[in-house]
């Protein structure tokens, strides 16, 4: 059995302090010090709760505000920095948290990217005012390779969002697997110049749902018509479309109302 995750309140990262967010350390056995931020919805718990994972391009303040606009649809969202050294084509879309005590990059199928994840949800699930059994998990590109490998290896979330993620053929010959209901959100012209790989070409998604039908398990997906690979972070309208739909999801699968 995994050892528990350590967690401790936590001062706000170098440039985050004007953010308002709160923050949490998670120190993992054998794999580092996380840290993450937590923002709460207004009114009385307990939450459905949300971990947002970031990509490649690394963690972020575009993360933080995501979680906090989500708790804002009542989630109770918490936005975590679960590997350092992020770069790539994709980091001129965001702005950087530097979180040095995090683990290296990991591959996001490996069994340390596990690891961390199950670290983590174990974390949100354990916030004092948190619904331990209604759990959703937010990815982006290489985050979301990650959730959706969690997703079906643990199967203990009770929903999904995919913002461009990363869809390995491996995953695909296991979405009988799959438990949770699915929300892919993926641009047509996903490509590795604005931050993508092979891994999230938007054949590599279509595959992907098409096993999910295959094997009968619910899920939604909405192709942006020549949406690049970072879309939800350069564009606005993007943002909102993705925010919207993601508020609605979750609030459906989790919660119980749209």
């Amino acid at each position: 059995m995994e050892a528990a995750p350590t967690v401790s309140v936590a001062d706000a990262p170098a440039g985050t302090e004007k953010l308002g967010a709160e923050w949490i350390s998670v120190g993992v056995p054998d794999i580092g010090s996380l840290i993450a931020a937590v923002a709460r919805p207004t009114g009385d718990g307990p939450f459905a709760t949300v971990l947002l994972l970031h990509g490649s391009h690394g963690f972020a303040q575009e993360y933080v505000r995501l979680a906090q606009d989500l708790a804002h649809a009542g989630l109770l969202s918490v936005a975590a920095c679960w590997f350092r050294e992020g770069g790539g084509a994709g980091q001129r879309f965001i702005t950087p948290i530097v979180w040095p005590k995090a683990p290296p990059v990991p591959d996001p199928l490996s069994d340390q990217s596990m690891q961390t994840v199950s670290a983590l949800v174990r974390t949100a699930r354990n916030l004092p005012d948190a619904l331990p059994n209604r759990i959703g998990l937010f990815g982006h590109s290489r985050g979301g390779g990650a959730a959706l490998s969690y997703m079906l290896r643990a199967g203990d979330v009770q929903a999904g969002v995919l913002s461009s993620s990363r869809y390995p053929r491996q995953l695909a010959d296991l979405a009988s697997r799959m438990t949770a209901p699915v929300l892919m959100l993926h641009g047509t012209a996903d490509d590795p110049r604005d931050g993508g790989t092979e891994f999230t070409n938007v054949e590599m998604a279509r595959n992907f749902e098409r096993a999910l039908c295959a094997a009968g398990r619910p899920v939604e997906a909405v192709y942006y018509a020549d949406g690049r690979h970072n879309d939800i972070f350069a564009h606005s309208t993007r943002y909102q479309d993705e925010l919207k739909r993601m508020s609605a999801f979750y609030r459906q699968h989790l919660v119980g109302t749209a």
